[in-house]
């Protein structure tokens, strides 16, 4: 089923054309119909299935349809790491509405806090949380969500087994009573089909089972574990082992680190081009039409356009990033052994990535072989515990910059 057959308004057509979505996953070609029926859904979907866009893209829909003064819609997540990835979702299948949205999390500094107060008070349509973090906005008594008409629990196993059902259920009990309710969750025990019925509006709700998408099994995969200082110089060496690969992909978790791949790269001698947000249209569709001509053999990119990019002949796919979820490193190693032919994929892990990685392997159902690392960098292994004060990767949340509440864009385009 093509995402043209769910009768989207255009401006989201267009967020999914630029992304290079046409064809719906079974998640999304069975949820996305009832959601837009306004019916409840209760939905077992690992990640990897393509079940964030299944709840985002019926949201977005009817707020382009039909726009809400207040906040809307509440996604709640239980990490920072999920609520920033949605987020990021969100802003890319949003673009081209008028929609915002802004991701609510801890452990950053009080500014964040400040910025999402502010949001919070006036409105913004979509909200991505953490339970924890939306509970401190609400004690402190200035966020109102007497106009919400979408409730979304995502990973809801996870937020159970995280201890945060009392918190969710605070949250829940400040909600209207009339609203369209949809929980996803990658496993559906007794006790979370027990919480289903605490919080979902229906007494029947539309029920949906996807099983994990596999990666294709002519993709080499492996990994290397490496501190987070000395990702850089192994990149610099994978490059150099793989001299003969006519097209290499790298993916990294942040525009930051993008730019800083291609500057090292370059310096070395390679020829390596970047596909970013901050870029205009014209100059990432140059990167990858010199990519796809071979004029160009190295591309560093974030995740925005990762799965848009329909190259064929990719022989490497490098996380230089462990990614969030399965979703997006299946979808990353996808880019290579296409039609047929095989792929090499590599993932650098560090100490703090250590956990999602295994989270991968679990979901993937297999175990990905680690390589030893190569001698320049035998004393580059990351610790068996991770430094306290590295903390996790940090991201910068708040609203979606290229617009504000009202839904202006600047001209910066993505």
């Amino acid at each position: 089923m093509k995402f043209s057959d769910f009768g989207f308004e255009p401006g989201l057509m267009e967020g999914l054309e630029a992304m290079g979505f046409e064809t719906a996953t079974p998640v999304q070609e069975q949820a996305i119909p009832p959601i837009m029926e306004g019916k409840d859904v209760l939905a077992c979907a690992q990640t990897g299935t393509g079940k964030t866009a299944a709840f985002l893209l019926p949201v977005l829909n009817r707020l382009a349809q039909e726009p809400n003064d207040g906040i809307d819609t509440l996604i709640i997540e239980p990490t920072r790491e999920l609520a920033q990835q949605v987020d990021q979702q969100l802003e890319a299948l949003s673009y081209f509405t008028s929609v915002s949205s802004i991701a609510v999390y801890g452990g950053r500094d009080g500014h964040a806090m400040e910025q999402e107060k502010r949001a919070l008070k006036r409105g913004a349509p979509i909200i991505v949380a953490t339970p924890g973090r939306l509970t401190s906005h609400l004690d402190l008594g200035y966020v109102k969500l007497d106009s919400i008409r979408h409730l979304i629990l995502d990973d809801a196993d996870r937020m159970l087994d995280m201890g945060f059902a009392p918190a969710i259920m605070n949250i829940v009990n400040k909600l209207p009573l009339e609203r369209q309710t949809l929980l996803f969750s990658a496993t559906m025990p007794g006790n979370i089909r027990k919480f289903a019925r605490q919080i979902l509006r229906d007494k029947k709700p539309v029920e949906i089972n996807i099983a994990i998408s596999k990666p294709a099994k002519n993709i080499l995969q492996a990994a290397y574990e490496i501190r987070e200082d000395a990702k850089l110089k192994l990149a610099e060496w994978v490059i150099a082992q793989n001299q003969r690969a006519e097209r290499i992909l790298i993916f990294a978790g942040t525009k930051k680190k993008v730019r800083e791949l291609q500057s090292s790269l370059n310096r070395m001698g390679a020829k390596v081009g970047a596909v970013h947000s901050d870029l205009a249209q014209e100059e990432r569709e140059n990167c990858l039409l010199n990519f796809k001509n071979g004029s160009l053999p190295i591309v560093v990119a974030t995740d925005v356009l990762s799965r848009g990019i329909d190259i064929k002949g990719i022989d490497v796919v490098v996380n230089y990033d462990v990614p969030g979820d399965a979703e997006d490193y299946v979808h990353r190693i996808g880019r290579t052994a296409r039609a047929d032919a095989s792929g090499l994929a590599l993932t650098f892990i560090n100490a703090e990535d250590r956990y999602k990685f295994r989270r991968i392997e679990d979901l993937m159902e297999m175990k990905v072989r680690k390589l030893p690392l190569p001698p320049d960098l035998k004393d580059a292994t990351p610790p068996d515990r991770p430094n306290k004060r590295g903390g996790g990767r940090r991201m910068g949340g708040g609203y979606n910059r290229n617009k504000n509440f009202k839904g202006r864009k600047n001209n910066r385009r993505k």
